[in-house]
């Protein structure tokens, strides 16, 4: 499981994506990009990373499912996800 604080922090920069989005779109079609320096780091979205619902690990996720490997893995074994099975040859 993912650090608590890595969590919050990861909810925190989605908040300031969602608050800044109209006005970085903005600034952008102006070409005021010296404006867009002065926004807050966390508020570009290229910052945000995918995390695992259940867990918060940031590695292996899986965007289909939005779970990490070791998730779907669990998942699939106890046939919570319809049509996904373990291979087995």
């Amino acid at each position: 499981m993912a650090r608590k604080s890595s969590i919050a922090r990861q909810q925190k920069r989605e908040r300031l994506v969602a608050k800044y989005a109209k006005l970085r779109e903005e600034l952008k079609a102006k070409g005021d990009f010296e404006a867009l320096q002065k926004l807050p780091k966390n508020s570009s979205p290229v910052r945000l990373n995918n995390r695992c619902m259940f867990t918060g690990r940031v590695r292996s996720y899986y965007r289909k499912f939005g779970v990490s490997r070791l998730v779907l893995r669990e998942m699939a074994l106890k046939g919570e996800i319809p049509g996904l099975k373990k291979a087995s040859w």
